[in-house]
């Protein structure tokens, strides 16, 4: 194949094949960098996607990692492109979290993920569109707009990292990093068709990663294939000494692994996540991939998790609790928006942080100092912290009879933009599957699994902690078994 043949179609190829055909010369990083500048460029104004775009710098450091290429110089990721969640602050380009307040903030640093990923040979294509610092299930919030869904543009694409997902789903990248504070990486994966993986609690860096919640955010990524969202967690892993939180513990290579066979791994079923409140053709298509998976040799047990109905109250009080004093910092005063022609101190405050946050924060904000609030801390706070810790046993329980846990990613496929906005409690409830993992700090990824009604559902698998290979493994030999990750919405094929 001529590399000018093998480019017309490289929006459709994973991360793993690119690499292959950059490193056996089909077609050089430039071409790739160009050919998917063209795709971002022609689908933008319908998707939204974006919030920045990098397009100079692409083809600076594409040309580079050509040259490096020649040499036998470079990284395992040398001349792949990939786009960033616009709260991973980068260097010389502006980090918005999605938000008025900080809609003009250039960062003076990388955040670790962003560096360890550039120092592995990574290209950043811009930073994608996502709620306002990631307090969302639907990426409405976004002071920049909502995202559309590249099955259906009149579709929500899940949230807050829906920006990556959309990007991801619509073949204008083979990747894309994000972050899952309550599902934020999963739901949105699930919606758009793409696989999205939270690793555990401490294993990537949140160095550089705008807070929301600090005991509940991990940096992840959004693909289209397990294989990967292994070949990104190699590079980005492991202890940073700028993050008091990030583990010091061995890093395996998760590529290795992913042939290890499903044979006599034990996923457990929880019955909590088929009840009434999932969609019936949803489910059936979940409890499908599981027969699948069956089939292929893993053996399904039914498990419990008696307190996973509590994990959205949970999150509700732990979360906004821990925005409430993250967001604190912007005030008008040393960075960000600042309100014009204030009265005192007290004014610029108010006004600045009035005008900068959008009604979902200032929500989670108010949420959040009520329950620390004297009078409150114990009735709520301290209470939400003693039932997380009930969520986490009982996971902890589940994982001494099987390896995995299985269920939905999502209790329906994607909504309709705007249908959720008015009702927040019923927005929250999207992520009743996937918050349960946050609250414990456990890994979990969402495959692609079948579509219902032409739209995406995802299959959730989540692990113990730091049992990112297993997860990894089992999704990719269900990939090797099925098609449904390769399957692309029709527009954009």
């Amino acid at each position: 194949m001529t590399a000018s043949k093998a480019s017309d179609a490289l929006h459709l190829q994973t991360l793993t094949e690119l690499a292959r055909g950059l490193a056996g010369g089909e077609f050089s990083s430039r071409e790739l960098t160009e050919s998917l500048l063209e795709r971002i460029d022609a689908h933008q104004k319908s998707l939204n996607a974006f919030i920045t775009l990098t397009a100079d710098e692409a083809l600076a450091e594409a040309d580079l990692a050509d040259k490096n290429r020649a040499t036998g110089a470079g990284g395992p990721l040398q001349g792949l492109p990939i786009v960033h969640k616009d709260l991973f602050c980068t260097a010389g380009v502006r980090t918005t979290c999605g938000s008025k307040i900080l809609q003009d903030f250039v960062s003076p640093y990388d955040a670790t993920v962003v560096a360890r990923l550039k120092s592995a040979g990574a290209i950043m294509l811009g930073k994608t569109n996502m709620d306002e610092f990631a307090m969302g299930s639907s990426n409405e919030t976004s002071f920049f707009g909502a995202v559309t869904n590249p099955w259906d543009q009149k579709m929500s694409p899940g949230g807050s990292s829906g920006g990556s997902a959309a990007a991801v789903a619509a073949r204008l990248v083979p990747a894309a990093t994000g972050t899952d504070t309550g599902g934020s990486i999963r739901q949105p994966a699930a919606l758009t068709g793409t696989v999205g993986l939270k690793p555990t609690y401490g294993r990537v860096s949140r160095f550089g990663m705008v807070a929301f919640a600090s005991s509940l955010d991990q940096a992840g990524v959004i693909t289209r294939s397990a294989e990967d969202a292994a070949l990104l967690l190699n590079a980005m892993a492991g202890v940073d000494p700028r993050d008091s939180t990030s583990a010091d513990q061995p890093i395996p290579d998760y590529t290795a692994t992913l042939s290890d066979s499903v044979k006599g791994l034990r996923i457990g079923v929880v019955r909590q996540h088929f009840d009434e409140g999932l969609d019936d053709e949803c489910g059936k298509t979940v409890k499908t991939a599981l027969a699948a998976l069956e089939d292929a040799g893993a053996s399904l047990v039914d498990v419990d998790l008696p307190n996973i109905g509590l994990s959205v109250p949970t999150y509700y009080v732990v979360a906004p609790a821990e925005c409430s004093s993250n967001l604190s910092r912007f005030d008008g005063v040393r960075f960000g928006h600042r309100a014009d022609n204030v009265k005192d101190l007290f004014d610029l405050y108010c006004r600045s942080r009035g005008e900068g946050f959008g009604a979902e924060v200032k929500r989670r904000i108010m949420t959040g100092t009520y329950v620390l609030s004297a009078g409150y801390y114990d009735a709520y706070y301290l209470k939400a912290q003693k039932v997380r810790q009930l969520i986490s046993r009982d996971f902890n329980q589940a994982f001494e009879k099987v390896d995995v846990i299985a269920g939905p990613t999502a209790p329906t496929t994607a909504f309709r933009l705007g249908e959720k906005t008015d009702d927040p409690i019923t927005m929250y409830l999207n992520d009743i599957y996937t918050i349960g993992a946050n609250l414990a700090g456990l890994p979990g990824i969402s495959v692609p699994c079948g579509l219902v009604k032409k739209m995406p559902v995802g299959l959730q698998l989540v692990g113990p902690a730091f049992a990112e290979a297993s997860l990894l493994s089992c999704a990719h030999q269900y990939q090797q078994i099925t098609d449904w990750h390769r399957q692309a919405p029709e527009a954009f094929r």
